[in-house]
């Protein structure tokens, strides 16, 4: 059973710079630096969300094999070993290989991120938590990689433009190549040593199973998971929520090609609005623990919604910056919020914690797919539809997404305040 107690700070700081530092190579830099990105390593929209594609179908199938590897093997081992392959991807990255080699590295990317990682990271915070601490839990660590990210982000930007030729008339792709090299070779010194110090320092929490676990036993769990309705309502939280996060990766396109702010700029407005992230993750940590996460689950759906359907009606254009900031403070709050919690919802959906990797690995294989389809939709979009249009109709598929999660978690908060029978809990803890 769950401890009341919760895990020690020095664990929790190791998740937080762990959960963030690994996708910084394969997400932060293309996200915040997106126009730059397209620029140096000569790709469009499309190519670039292709990338991600490749990432999202290998890290598709790394969920499912991923999550029992959390559920038998040592954290420290399993997240340290990811951070450092991870790492040496980077190397290739600041190479500025062929597209081919970029295909071959972003699968390669999804591989070490999800399943070596993932599952790894999110059953160690949920013991972190214990019994009655999960919002704070979840609520830390998504709250500290918004910080982390926010860091890594000024840093980034602070090195782009210490190295950047400042004559604009002077700058040329080989100049603007060379400055942004520092920026990737500085990731990767970051992510190896984060790698490092986890596998020598971040604790092994007491597992509620065994490390051995047999082939049919892991088949047996999925079929149980699979039963649960709380299982498919949290994957349809997730994928609808993680679309919300994947449009994050075109504000600063949006900063650049709608309102006009030249690529620093339009980096450093994405690099700030990251602070958002630990505000509004702890903040609602806190609240969750006192209240109830699926209500600020729900909350957080109608924030993003009301966001996404301000820069879907095309009001927001050039010099309306106030309009701009407004609407992007509240779609990103909305976004932020749901990420914060919804892993915090395993317990309320009465998934048991010796399972918890398998769950996550099974939740996480349809809940995170826009890794494989919202790229190369927002990608065609924008490339076919220049300028405020094409934000326009990706902004309204996230209405969509927005409104079909929010009926999602009233569905779930109707499900799981029913009354549960504790005998069918305890199956899940024989050790076997």
């Amino acid at each position: 059973m769950e401890s009341q107690k919760k895990g020690s700070s020095g664990s929790l700081i190791l998740l937080i710079f762990s959960g963030e530092l690994i996708f910084i190579l394969p997400y932060f830099i293309p996200r915040v630096f997106r126009p730059t990105f397209l620029e140096v390593f000569n790709l469009n929209n499309f190519q670039t969300a292709s990338l991600l594609s490749i990432y999202g179908i290998v890290a598709f199938f790394s969920y499912l094999f991923g999550g029992p590897l959390a559920d038998r093997f040592k954290p420290n081992r399993l997240i340290g070993v990811a951070l450092l392959l991870t790492a040496l991807g980077g190397l290739v990255l600041a190479s500025y290989p062929t597209y081919l080699v970029l295909k071959i590295l972003y699968g390669y990317w999804g591989f070490t991120t999800v399943l070596l990682f993932w599952g790894a990271m999110i059953k160690a915070t949920r013991i972190w938590g214990g019994a009655i601490h999960q919002g704070k839990a979840f609520g830390f660590l998504e709250g500290g990689r918004g910080l982390v990210a926010s860091l890594m982000g000024t840093a980034g930007v602070f090195l782009f433009t210490l190295f950047s030729v400042e004559e604009e008339h002077l700058q040329t792709l080989v100049t603007q190549q060379e400055a942004f090299r520092y920026v990737i070779l500085f990731c990767v010194v970051i992510v190896g040593a984060a790698g490092v110090v986890v596998f020598a320092f971040l604790e092994n929490p007491k597992y509620a199973i065994t490390e051995q676990q047999s082939v049919s036993k892991t088949l047996t769990n999925f079929k149980i998971l699979l039963k649960q309705e709380s299982v498919w309502l949290l994957t349809l939280i997730i994928m609808c929520a993680y679309f919300g996060y994947k449009v994050t990766d075109i504000y600063s396109l949006f900063a650049f090609n709608v309102m006009g702010y030249d690529e620093a700029e339009a980096a450093n407005i994405s690099a700030l609005q990251l602070y958002l992230r630990p505000i509004v993750a702890i903040s609602v940590g806190f609240l969750a623990d006192k209240t109830s996460a699926i209500v600020w689950v729900k909350r957080g759906f109608g924030i993003m919604l009301l966001g996404a359907l301000l820069f879907a009606s095309g009001i927001i254009k050039q010099e309306q910056n106030v309009l701009f900031f407004f609407s992007l403070i509240m779609l990103a709050s909305g976004t932020y919020a749901i990420r914060a919690l919804y892993f915090s919802l395993l317990k309320q959906g009465v998934i048991p914690l010796a399972l918890t990797g398998t769950a996550v690995g099974l939740i996480s294989l349809t809940g995170y797919t826009p890794d494989i389809f919202a790229g190369p939709i927002i990608g065609y979009f924008l490339d076919h539809y220049p300028g405020l249009i094409g934000h326009q109709i990706v902004f309204l598929f996230l209405s969509g997404f927005a409104l079909i999660g929010f009926l999602a978690t009233l569905r779930f908060s109707s499900r799981t305040n029913k009354p549960t029978t504790p005998k069918k809990n305890t199956l899940f803890f024989k050790r076997g």
